[in-house]
C-alpha cells in the first residue's frame, strides 16, 4: 500500500438517512444503493449508523410484533459503530478501521461530512495480492427447511451473519441479516399481529434466502472475487474446493487479508 494515495482518493460521497426517517426508508435506502450501513444524520451532524442486522433484529423482535414497520424510526436502531478520518490522511490508516468498523467516516477541516469509505471502495481499487487462502472465514451452515425463528436465534446467540442453506445434500443458497430483515418487513406488512406469532413460526429458511448460489473455486483471483462481489452487490461468497466447501470470504474478510 502506497503512501503517496490518499483517503481522497478512495472515498465515495456519503449516503445518509435522517434519524427521523423510518426503517422502512432506510433499508430500501440500503439496498437501492448497495450499502450497509448508512450514515445517520440529526440537523446534518452524523450521530452513527443505522445497519441491516440493526433492522433485522428490530422487525424480527417479537416485543415489536404489533407495530407497523412504517412506525419505527431510525433513532430506535442507530449505532455509534463508525469512526472517522480525514481526505489527505494516507489510505494506509484505513486498513486496520475497516478491520474493525463496516464504515469509516470522512470529515473535512470543519468537521463537515464530505464523504465515506466502506471495505468495498478500498478493495476495488486494492484488492489483496495474495491468493484467497488467507481470506477464507469458516462456513456455517443451516438446513433450508429449519425455521426462520431458530436461524435468528443462531443469527443473535452466536453473532452469526450469514449462513449457507443446504438441501438434499447440496448447496442452495444463502441467508443473510438482508435476507432477514426484508423477510420481516414484508411479514409484517401482510400478517395482521393477531396472526404474526403464529405465522412466523411456519417460515421457513428456504422461503427467505437468496437464491442461485453465487460461488467461486478456490484458485479464483482475488481480483475477479472482488468483481464479483461489486457487480453484484453481495457481501459474501462461498469458496469451492473439488465440490466441497471450503469456507467463505467476505469484503471484510478480505480487508483482513491486506
Amino acid at each position: 500500500m502506497t503512501k503517496e494515495v490518499f483517503i481522497k482518493d478512495v472515498m465515495a460521497k456519503p449516503t445518509t438517512i435522517a434519524k427521523s426517517a423510518k426503517i422502512t426508508e432506510a433499508l430500501d435506502k440500503m439496498l437501492d444503493a448497495g450499502l450497509d450501513p448508512l450514515i445517520a444524520v440529526n440537523n446534518n451532524t452524523v450521530v452513527g449508523t443505522v445497519s441491516r442486522q440493526a433492522i433485522a433484529e428490530k422487525l424480527g423482535s417479537k416485543q415489536n410484533s404489533g407495530i407497523a414497520p412504517t412506525a419505527i424510526h431510525v433513532a430506535s436502531v442507530v449505532k455509534e459503530d463508525f469512526t472517522s478520518v480525514y481526505p489527505d490522511e494516507s489510505i494506509n490508516v484505513l486498513i486496520p478501521l475497516l478491520q474493525q468498523y463496516k464504515l469509516v467516516v470522512v470529515y473535512d477541516a470543519d468537521h463537515k461530512l464530505i464523504g465515506q469509505v466502506s471495505a468495498g471502495d478500498l478493495l476495488k481499487k486494492y484488492p489483496p495480492e495474495n491468493g484467497l487462502d488467507e481470506a477464507i472465514e469458516k462456513a456455517v451452515t443451516i438446513e433450508a427447511d429449519e425455521r426462520v425463528v431458530h436461524l435468528r436465534r443462531r443469527m443473535m446467540d452466536d453473532n452469526i451473519t450469514r449462513f449457507i442453506v443446504t438441501e438434499h445434500e447440496k448447496y442452495t443458497g444463502i441467508v443473510t441479516e438482508t435476507d432477514v430483515a426484508v423477510a420481516m418487513r414484508e411479514f409484517r406488512k401482510q400478517v395482521d399481529g393477531n396472526h404474526q406469532d403464529h405465522r412466523i413460526r411456519n417460515l421457513l429458511v428456504k422461503d427467505i434466502m437468496s437464491t442461485p448460489l453465487i460461488s467461486v473455486e478456490k484458485t479464483t483471483k482475488v481480483a475477479d472475487v472482488v468483481a464479483t462481489m461489486l457487480k453484484k452487490n453481495i457481501s459474501t461468497i462461498p469458496v469451492m474446493e473439488k465440490g466441497k466447501l471450503a469456507g467463505v470470504v467476505t469484503r471484510r474478510s478480505l480487508v483482513n487479508a491486506l
